[in-house]
């Protein structure tokens, strides 16, 4: 407010006066004043401040979308350089003279067509990992309740670990005591025999000595006789019979390795916990076998039978095949050998060759072993023989596909045969072939077993 009264924007008046001219008139009614002098009218300003602000916000929308805040025209233009939009005056200036623009409804359908096909893709990729995480969240799941099945299993063998040590523990011990009894019955038996040749001796050197003291009339007198008798009590002495027992305690050493006895027999009871029911395959066998109505048992028959030459009949090999095919997991069965001479277990591939010449090994797809002339063997090229420490009436098959095992046990004594490696990738069946008869000797039949279940039950699949 001028000294006048009348009110002005102050950067308006500011502009008007220059500070060079001598006097300052009023714009509006000429009056001078000799200073620059002004005062705020606050009330004024807060008015106009009041005015202005609704004026800047009732600005009217074209009908559909915004304004330039530049020229207040309807932002209709895309400008595909600066990705904004922009009204039909901005289109011709120099900023995006040169650019490309597109009507603001195309750019903006274009984009939502991107957008939306850029949204189908994400939407696919997630149902994908979706579906993903599904499958790990089951795959989880069963790999979890394998590791519960073999956390029960280490508990459960370690209990039975604990026990088969106190049982071995019990019996190798009485057998040492049996060993202990026989060396003291041994010690005094020969201590009696020694001390009544050294007291046969002691006589007879003091009557040889008496003698040695007589006069020559006396010494000679029976003389002949004494010096015979002198020369029978230089016989052998009496050796203690110790070689058999040392043999005994070695064989003990070489027949009781605790470890190896503790492993077979808990690798025979977690082996039982696969056990399966397996049967004989009537299509697959020679036609020199026959086979129990059970499919459980096959024997070496007289008479040669009249049966269809099927493909997958063996001729000549006169074996048979188990009825159940195996493309994975873990198996186990039993058959009794009992005093056979001759016999040969394991597993095949299916597709072996069931014609012909038949040569086991596992080049050819045969994963076996055999009893010939009382030696064991694994049928590998050439044969492996093993030990056996207790001759098997009964023989456990145990099959661990995905490790490339087939592991056989020797069910009378619980102990481990040997095991057989591969590597398998295609259906596998179990093996049985009874041998020659042997003109009776071996006539009698292999026998599947039924496998007793385990204490505790089978926590296996």
């Amino acid at each position: 407010m001028t000294e006048c009264g009348h009110n002005f924007c102050r950067a308006c008046i500011s502009q008007c006066w220059v500070e060079s001219e001598p006097n300052f008139p009023c714009p509006q009614c000429g009056k001078p004043t000799q200073e620059r002098h002004l005062r705020p009218n606050r009330q004024l300003g807060n008015m106009v401040q009041l005015v202005k602000r609704p004026r800047l916000e009732v600005v009217p929308e074209p009908e559909g979308g915004r304004v330039c805040e530049r020229h207040q025209e309807a932002l209709k233009l895309f400008c595909q350089e600066d990705q904004t939009p922009i009204c039909v005056i901005c289109r011709e200036s120099r900023a995006h003279r040169a650019h490309t623009v597109v009507p603001i409804e195309e750019a903006a359908q274009e984009y939502r067509e991107q957008i939306l096909s850029r949204l189908q893709r994400l939407r696919e990729e997630r149902e994908e990992l979706q579906g993903l995480k599904s499958d790990w969240d089951k795959e989880s799941e069963r790999l979890l309740r394998q590791t519960e099945v073999e956390r029960q299993l280490v508990v459960s063998e370690v209990e039975q670990l604990h026990q088969l040590l106190a049982e071995q523990e019990r019996l190798l011990l009485a057998r040492l005591g049996e060993l202990d009894e026989e060396i003291g019955r041994r010690r005094e038996e020969n201590s009696t025999q020694l001390c009544e040749e050294i007291s046969r001796l002691s006589a007879l050197i003091t009557e040889l000595e008496g003698k040695c003291q007589q006069p020559a009339h006396e010494f000679l007198q029976g003389v002949r006789n004494a010096v015979s008798r002198g020369e029978k009590a230089t016989s052998p002495h009496l050796v203690p019979k110790c070689l058999e027992l040392e043999k005994r305690i070695r064989d003990f050493t070489r027949e009781n390795n605790l470890q190896a006895t503790v492993t077979g027999i808990l690798g025979l009871r977690r082996a039982r916990g696969f056990a399966v029911d397996v049967t004989l395959d009537p299509d697959t066998a020679n036609p020199w076998l026959v086979l129990s109505e059970d499919q459980k048992c096959v024997r070496r028959g007289d008479t040669r039978q009249d049966l269809p030459d099927n493909p997958e009949r063996f001729d000549p090999c006169v074996c048979v095949l188990g009825a159940e095919r195996f493309l994975g997991g873990r198996r186990y069965w039993e058959v009794e050998v009992g005093d056979k001479t001759h016999w040969t277990l394991g597993v095949c591939r299916e597709s072996v060759s069931r014609k012909g010449t038949v040569k086991l090994t596992p080049e050819t797809g045969y994963w076996a072993v055999r009893l010939r002339e009382g030696r064991y063997v694994t049928l590998t090229s050439p044969p492996t023989p093993f030990p056996v420490r207790v001759r098997p009436s009964r023989v456990g098959i145990f099959l661990d596909y995905e490790a490339g095992e087939v592991s056989f046990y020797n069910v009378t004594d619980r102990s481990q045969l040997c095991t057989v490696t591969g590597t398998f990738s295609r259906t596998l069946r179990p093996y049985f072939y009874a041998g020659l008869s042997a003109g009776g000797k071996n006539a009698a039949p292999l026998i599947i077993c039924p496998v007793p279940a385990q204490a505790g039950g089978n926590l296996c699949p």
